[in-house]
């Protein structure tokens, strides 16, 4: 293990000793801010410094194997042992490197989900309505909470666009690289002669900001609209202004919610994607910025960018960032998403490693 990562993992040791020693301190309690904060540092940097503490451990082991190997009437032993004890400090190795890797700050936060129909017509509505229950059944398979924050419904089925919140604990992790186009090949159920189309559809995965205020919108540089909800049937409809438009003016970004009967409702959840849409345009802007000589391997996460094709006829999904193809689409469909997403995270984490690796 190179040196400068030693060094740091030394750093982390005794900065967990002190935290320790803070914690155990009869007035720590007096500032229960403080309190908070040591208590969250010492459990995030408490594994990585277990880890270190086993590598030390192995590392002396590994050196009385060395040493016992020298001795002719325990070498055959020893050999085994040393063989033994080189393969656990590598994956020891292998692990530590893995907790120092850049943690994203929005990885345990909550999503909005925004799909849109795209080139493709009628039957890129339904595949947008197909996309939608993919991930309202990973969702549900993860037990996370969904919520509807806004849809477009076409006319044949499916959504010219819907909106939605997905509530769990890791949800943007799991999803971020999600974001993208989606195309899909199969015979729609309007095809009278058996004629395979494409069309596509673009999904936005964006990580719910805690408060508006870590987003500044001037008040002055923002149009609320208010309209009558439209949508089928009901005594309501059509009755009262409940539904409401928001124009972000400096951006052009306008977010439309009518799906809940109270004005009031329906503005706080369009304001909370708003912000959203904000930070993750201002996020976008910064990383295209910072990475420009270093483009991770799944992607930039560019709406326009398609990132994954759904061939039907041959009953295959195929992710183009990772070049992965998975003839399972019934059950991916059905949101068993676990190993494509998986595929993700290990590519990202393997080009973090190679990073860290070229900064050492």
């Amino acid at each position: 293990m190179k040196a400068s990562i030693v060094s740091k993992l030394a750093q982390l040791s005794a900065r967990w000793e002190e935290i320790n020693r803070l914690l155990a301190n009869e007035q720590a309690t007096n500032d229960l801010e403080n309190y908070r904060r040591l208590t969250m540092e010492h459990a995030e940097i408490g594994p990585v410094v277990e880890l270190f503490q086993a590598h030390r451990r192995t590392s002396m082991d590994l050196e009385t194997a060395q040493e016992m190997a020298q001795e002719p009437e325990m070498r055959a032993f020893a050999e085994d042992e040393v063989r033994l004890t080189r393969d656990r400090l590598a994956d020891i190795e292998a692990s530590l490197q893995r907790e120092l890797l850049p943690k994203d700050p929005n990885d345990e936060r909550n999503v909005f989900l925004e799909i849109r129909a795209g080139t493709g017509g009628d039957e890129s509505a339904l595949f947008a309505g197909d996309l939608f229950r993919m991930y309202a059944r990973f969702a549900e398979r993860q037990r996370w909470g969904l919520e509807i924050v806004s849809q477009s419904p076409s006319e044949l089925g499916g959504f010219k666009e819907i909106i939605a919140k997905i509530l769990g604990r890791g949800a943007y992790s799991r999803l971020k690289f999600e974001s993208g186009g989606h195309r899909v090949q199969r015979v729609p159920a309007t095809e009278t002669q058996g004629r395979i189309h494409t069309s596509a559809c673009t999904v936005a995965v964006l990580p719910e900001v805690d408060e508006v205020a870590d987003v500044v919108i001037n008040p002055a540089e923002i149009r609320i609209d208010t309209f009558r909800a439209s949508g089928a049937g009901g005594q309501h409809v059509n009755k009262t202004d409940s539904a409401v438009r928001i124009t972000h003016l400096p951006t052009g970004i306008v977010v439309e919610c009518q799906d809940d009967r109270s004005q009031h409702k329906n503005k706080a959840q369009a304001m909370s994607v708003l912000v959203a849409r904000i930070k993750d345009k201002q996020v976008r802007e910064q990383t295209s910025r910072t990475a420009a000589e270093r483009r991770t391997l799944i992607g930039s996460g560019d709406r326009s960018e398609r990132i994954r094709t759904y061939n039907f006829p041959q009953g295959r999904v195929t992710d183009h960032r990772i070049n992965l193809t998975l003839y399972k689409i019934g059950q991916i469909m059905d949101g068993d998403l676990d190993e494509l997403i998986s595929a993700l995270v290990s590519e990202h984490q393997a080009e973090q490693l190679a990073a860290l690796s070229e900064e050492q």
